[in-house]
């Protein structure tokens, strides 16, 4: 059964159960709009310690950084479109994996290019994040689902969620946290040099 979430709810993943790897599948749409550019959404991930800061760039995964050193988070890559429906982008967590020192993995979403293409998530529409268990079948198991709702205007960032350890089990957190500053404001609040 999969867990319909609000903005601020959160669940636990693996608490009581055998779940080791998770995939986070992250998808939106892009209203019409005058601009001639096309919009490139960009899922990130920060491997942060308890503090909420990366000890490190080798902490950050991206476009440009696929794969964590550990092998604990791997992004698939870039849609440099997100045309079409279902997933855009996705990133798998095997738990197992995990460094020590990281206590919570932060999911964000930025937009390519914002202020040069004057876009920003007012344009974006159908948002959504669903994590599916992914320990037994590549398939996967639906098990959270968030819609990001249609509550941004100047954003050029939003954190969308983050898995946490709390008491030796990983949870989800549904945040939908908006940045004007996109990339760059995250990467600085995460702790990163811009």
């Amino acid at each position: 059964m999969v867990v319909q979430l609000s903005k601020g709810q959160k669940v636990d993943l693996t608490k009581g159960t055998n779940i080791t790897k998770v995939k986070v599948a992250l998808g939106w749409d892009t209203n019409k709009y005058d601009g001639s550019a096309d919009f490139d959404l960009d899922v990130v991930a920060f491997l942060a310690q308890g503090n909420g800061k990366v000890k490190g760039e080798a902490d950050f995964v991206f476009y440009n950084n696929l794969v964590h050193v550990s092998g604990a988070v791997e992004h698939t890559g870039d849609n440099l479109t997100g045309s079409g429906d279902g997933d855009d982008e996705v990133i798998y967590v095997d738990f197992a994996k995990v460094p020590e020192h990281v206590e919570k993995i932060a999911f964000a979403v930025t937009i390519h290019e914002a202020d040069a293409r004057r876009q920003n998530f007012g344009m974006v529409s159908n948002s959504f994040v669903r994590v599916d268990d992914v320990t037994n079948s590549a398939a996967g198991i639906p098990m959270v689902n968030f819609d990001l709702g249609e509550d941004f205007s100047i954003e050029t960032g939003v954190v969308v969620c983050e898995l946490y350890k709390h008491n030796g089990s990983w949870k989800f957190n549904a945040i939908g946290s908006g940045y004007s500053n996109g990339l760059a404001g995250l990467v600085k609040d995460y702790g990163l040099q811009v």
